[in-house]
């Protein structure tokens, strides 16, 4: 803000300067002829005159000089309410009636100023409505992303009704809900998971404290009769049989679904989804010298939710980039059985084919992964996501390439 109001300042002083050395300029008469231009015409007419003896010439093409008049001898040759000059030509009187040259100018002056005015106020009522509409209430909520990036969640955004900012603050208050959601989420299944973990670890305690002292009786040969020792390992395997159930549950709590992946299932057109695709990603492989490619398709309406879809195609292209050799993408289309199969390939595939079935697991990462970051979910969200919408989603190496295909239903 502070910025832009100095902006503001220095160009005001601009239009004052100009405005200031314009009249400064106009008012000093600053002209090759000294101010007196209408001299200049007097005397060229005076020298027609007496070249030719006729006062009676064509003043048209005169800007000062407005009327020839010769002494008669009546007193009102010299009481005329007007700008005169009076010269002597051939021994007679001439009366040269002109407009004074500052008369002009002071005219183009004042004309040149309004405009120049009306100019200043339209800049000054620009910069004044940008301050106020746009850059003002900008500044008012700022601060709002770095708040959400340190966990100030509780605070909503407050509403507004700017044209200009009224979407994205609609859009941060989402986030923000969002985020908030996600949040207590995590907090209600790790609650769960902790109170699951310290029932299963207190159940287990009791199976566990039985085949100890089993183990101990054994031990000491506190049983000698082997019908007793039968009956008494038998109750150590059924104990341990509990220990592994016990440790199945916990196996499976795990497993259990940890992501809240909501879809709101509709229809849209696959153009929405590719022409949005295509131009971030166009101009993001662009700076890094990627080629990419978008093959050729009939526009369609699918069925799905579009926001999703979109995750589904940056996820698999961000794979992409991020294991491929970086020399090309592309999209290709091949339509079959009410289907639309969006397919995207990079060159140089680095994943051996044995590691294949896992790439869909969650928190898998392939022996190509190196020093790359990432957690291993990237398609496995893929793949729950194209469920949730009723598709699916499969990969293939093809010919050095890796490929991963989306299945969408058309409707």
């Amino acid at each position: 803000m502070k910025v832009f109001d100095r902006i503001f300042i220095i160009t005001v002083l601009i239009i004052i300067i100009i405005t200031a050395t314009f009249n400064i300029r106009m008012v000093s008469g600053n002209n090759p002829y000294g101010g007196r231009q209408y001299r200049v015409e007097i005397k060229r007419l005076a020298f027609e005159i007496e070249k030719s003896g006729n006062h009676n010439m064509d003043l048209s093409s005169c800007q000062y000089v407005t009327g020839i008049q010769v002494y008669n001898g009546s007193s009102q040759f010299y009481s005329v309410n007007s700008d005169y000059y009076i010269c002597e030509i051939n021994n007679v009187l001439y009366r040269f009636d002109y407009i004074n040259e500052n008369t002009c100018g002071m005219g183009i002056l004042v004309k040149a100023d309004i405009i120049i005015g009306i100019m200043a106020l339209v800049v000054i009522a620009v910069f004044v409505f940008i301050r106020q509409k746009i850059l003002l209430p900008f500044s008012q909520f700022a601060d709002m992303p770095y708040e959400l990036s340190k966990g100030n969640l509780v605070i909503p955004v407050r509403e507004s009704k700017n044209r200009y900012f009224g979407r994205f603050l609609w859009g941060v208050e989402l986030l923000r809900e969002n985020i908030e959601q996600q949040k207590q989420r995590e907090l209600k299944l790790q609650k769960d998971k902790n109170t699951l973990l310290l029932s299963i670890s207190h159940d287990i305690k009791t199976p566990l404290s039985a085949i100890k002292l089993y183990s101990r009786a054994f031990a000491a040969n506190l049983y000698n009769d082997s019908s007793r020792q039968v009956e008494i390992a038998e109750n150590i395997n059924k104990k341990a049989g509990e220990i592994e159930k016990f440790i199945s549950q916990i196996a499976r709590a795990s497993s259990e679904e940890y992501l809240s992946l909501d879809v709101n299932t509709g229809e849209f057109f696959l153009s929405d989804v590719i022409n949005k695709t295509g131009l971030y990603y166009g101009e993001k492989l662009k700076l890094v010298n990627t080629s990419f490619t978008i093959g050729k398709y009939t526009d369609c309406l699918l069925y799905g939710d579009i926001s999703r879809s979109e995750e589904v195609l940056q996820n698999i292209i961000e794979n992409a980039i991020k294991y491929g050799d970086g020399k090309s993408i592309s999209i290709y289309f091949v339509e079959e059985e009410g289907c639309i199969l969006v397919s995207v390939k990079n060159s140089g595939n680095t994943l051996a084919e044995t590691e294949m079935p896992h790439i869909f697991d969650s928190f898998w990462l392939g022996s190509n992964a190196g020093s790359n970051k990432g957690n291993g979910l990237g398609l496995y969200i893929c793949r729950q996501l194209m469920y949730k919408m009723d598709g699916d989603i499969f990969a293939e190496i093809n010919g050095g390439d890796m490929v991963v295909t989306a299945v969408f239903h058309k409707i």
